[in-house]
């Protein structure tokens, strides 16, 4: 993880000494700057997106329809795997939500119901991981259990530390295959005089110590509002 930080940290300062110009700002409650990460990263699959695809300690809810006794909840194992009944072990992870509602369908429908109708829904997207570094009561590595605020992932990480930077609050995220990153401010976000951003897998969030001096500090100071910026 320091060495994640060390390389960012890196990055924005080279970003900030070349004299980068940040992206123009949006109006206020917009985050339309921030827009998901790429789904092309190594897990293929990030929360809220339609082609999703399941990943290992995943909690599966599984239906088919009219018959209540084959409705179970399992979590995806660490090969991919799950275990249902009737058809026993099917490969769950690398799959979209629709290709493993078919595979289901298929395999029951080989010897025991006819025309099966089957709904997977994902209770816990426990893949995806999102990182929370700095001025936080408990910073570290969480799992996203579901669609998840700015607001509630800083509350994951059991809030800001009494010496956080209100306004240094930043997410860092790989979009078009460049790192990109956006800063906002506690203040507004609480307000609601901006709109609280979801978060997706393989975020990083920042919150900056007040008076602090680094290289992420000339970031924020770079980027007004919450205007999306290139790091080169």
């Amino acid at each position: 993880m320091h060495s994640i930080l060390t390389k960012l940290f890196a990055l924005v300062f080279l970003a900030t000494a070349v004299g980068c110009t940040p992206a123009p700002t949006r109006p206020a409650g917009s985050v339309a700057d921030l827009p998901p990460p790429d789904t092309t990263s190594d897990s293929g699959a990030y929360e809220g997106g339609s082609d999703y695809r399941v990943g290992a300690q995943d909690l599966l809810e599984i239906m088919v329809f009219g018959i209540d006794d084959l409705t179970t909840t399992v979590r995806v194992n660490s090969n991919g795997q799950i275990s249902l009944p009737l058809i026993g072990t099917v490969q769950a992870g690398g799959r979209t939500i629709p290709e493993l509602e078919q595979e289901i369908g298929v395999r029951l429908a080989e010897s025991y119901l006819q025309n099966p109708e089957v709904s997977v829904f994902v209770k816990e997207f426990t893949s995806q991981r999102i990182t929370l570094e700095g001025a936080l009561k408990k910073p570290g590595v969480y799992p996203l259990t579901g669609r998840t605020s700015l607001l509630q992932a800083i509350a994951m990480a059991k809030g800001l530390d009494p010496l956080a930077d209100l306004g240094g609050v930043v997410i860092f995220r790989q979009i078009d295959g460049k790192r990109m990153g956006a800063v906002f401010d506690m203040r507004q976000l609480r307000r609601g005089e901006v709109e609280d951003p979801q978060v997706y897998g393989d975020d990083l969030i920042v919150v900056e110590q007040s008076g602090s001096k680094t290289a992420v500090r000339r970031f924020i100071e770079a980027v007004p509002g919450i205007a999306l910026f290139m790091l080169l």
